[in-house]
């Protein structure tokens, strides 16, 4: 009799969620081939949980909120599956990459695995010129040991040499649907930015923000040629300008802040 075939690795998809209503639903199905799908909501005053407990996900909250780094890795804590893929409430996995997930479980090695972001913003996909950035997001569980970093943080492995490849079919990342949205964003990402420089020792100022913000609106919507998306691609790289200048202005004026809050 032959040998009964290796039972397929299982996958959990985490997703964080803070007040996403408007698109974890889409996020949520886009989800639902894994073999278990985890929310961890860090106080929501929308609909966000109700919405997901209602599609059937297994929904926790943690309100002491400490950074991306510290959320991501208490809802690592919920993922027991042999492989975990982590996905923001605002971010939707188009079909082909499902399918190059689902392929990736099966690999006889384990893999870390990046996705590529095409970025979605004001109702309209953004043109993005050599702009492919990948970010880790697929891991063996067995390999992965926690977060690090107040913003953009990173994953710390037990091999750091493990290989690792990119999925060619895009992650949807819905940045910046609306203008309301996108200030209240530029408030969140200008301070987290502004303390995860504060940690390390470095200073700010208006005229260092000035040249931070003029030279990543240049690269945006110049280099990398967002204006190709008219107007939303002009409010893209405006809006993500205005944190590059923020963060620098806050890391002078509300430094002792930011010091305060690094050291709590």
């Amino acid at each position: 009799m032959a040998d009964a075939p290796a039972p397929r690795p299982t996958l959990c998809i985490g997703v964080l969620t803070l007040n996403e209503a408007r698109r974890i639903r889409q996020c949520l199905e886009s989800a639902s081939f894994a073999d278990r799908v985890v929310v961890l909501d860090s106080g929501s005053t929308d609909s966000t949980r109700e919405i997901a407990q209602k599609m059937g996900t297994e929904v926790h909250q943690s309100l002491d909120w400490q950074g991306f780094a510290v959320q991501r890795n208490r809802l690592l804590t919920f993922c027991k599956e042999d492989y975990v893929f982590f996905l923001d409430a605002d971010e939707v996995i188009t079909p082909g990459l499902r399918a190059e997930i689902q392929a990736a479980l099966t690999a006889a090695t384990p893999t870390v695995w990046e996705t590529y972001w095409r970025e979605v913003a004001f109702g309209r996909p953004i043109f993005n010129l050599f702009g492919k950035k990948s970010l880790a997001r697929l891991f063996p569980r067995s390999v992965l040991l926690h977060f690090e970093g107040v913003v953009h943080e990173h994953a710390l492995l037990k091999d750091p040499d493990i290989p690792r490849r990119v999925f060619q079919s895009p992650l949807l990342h819905y940045s910046r649907e609306t203008v309301h949205d996108s200030l209240r964003k530029l408030t969140q990402y200008s301070m987290l930015g502004a303390a995860k420089r504060a940690s390390k020792g470095k200073y700010g100022g208006v005229m260092r923000g000035i040249a931070s913000g003029l030279a990543m609106f240049v690269r945006l919507y110049i280099f990398r040629a967002s204006f190709l998306s008219g107007g939303p691609g002009f409010l893209y790289a405006f809006f993500i300008a205005l944190e590059c200048f923020f963060r620098y202005a806050a890391l002078h004026y509300d430094r002792q802040t930011l010091t305060e809050s690094v050291q709590r």
